[in-house]
């Protein structure tokens, strides 16, 4: 993977880690009812269900893309289908409300147990993981290390989005609730998640 590869991985992956999915808007409501701290801290659930599915995707992607060009090929095509999909949704998301009422202090082990299994239950991270992070792997070069860099890359990102939803929650409640808002910010994910699904169609593996 050159460093060209990875720079343009960045900013994809960032926005995938920042659309408002599942445990994104969990963040938001633990936040707003137990502070930043408890969502911060709670968020490392996620990440531990997430570095999981990446071991996973990655030892058995690496076996794939070894044996198939024509795999690969597939792979990138369903990535961008999978990415343009997710902007379709986003765009056309009727953004649900976000509860900030207050409620009973939380135990932390008991909201990172809550963020490992929205994130383990939800069968978009694993799409991200078998369909998005291979465009970016170069299979003339040892795989492995390149999906290590890769997702170790999405965890970090993954972590900043933890922090900036957790800050969001604390701190933009009153705007946040505002469903318009939200929409926007849907539709701004989603045109630009659908801008790197195009790409992935226009450019072809050499």
């Amino acid at each position: 993977m050159s460093v060209t590869a990875w720079l343009f991985f960045l900013p994809a992956c960032f926005a995938i880690n920042l659309a408002p999915g599942p445990n994104n808007l969990l963040s938001i409501n633990v936040a707003a009812r137990h502070g930043f701290m408890k969502a911060f801290v709670g968020g490392t659930g996620r990440l531990l269900a997430f570095a999981m599915m990446l071991m996973l995707a990655a030892t058995g992607l690496a076996v794939v893309l070894h044996a198939s060009e024509w795999i690969f090929l597939a792979i990138k095509l369903a990535g961008a289908a999978y990415l343009i999909w997710l902007a379709i949704q986003l765009w056309r998301s009727e953004a649900p409300a976000i509860d900030t009422s207050q409620s009973q202090d939380a135990a932390l082990a008991r909201i990172a147990r809550q963020e490992f299994l929205v994130a383990a239950g939800n069968p978009k991270a694993i799409l991200v993981f078998t369909a998005f992070l291979p465009q970016f792997v170069d299979v003339a070069q040892p795989i492995l290390p390149q999906f290590a860099a890769l997702g170790a890359s999405f965890l970090v990102l993954e972590w900043i989005a933890i922090a900036l939803y957790s800050w969001a929650g604390m701190y933009l409640g009153k705007w946040l609730v505002r469903a318009k808002i939200r929409r926007w910010f849907n539709r701004c994910c989603g045109g630009f998640l659908a801008a790197i699904g195009v790409s992935f169609l226009l450019v072809r593996r050499v």
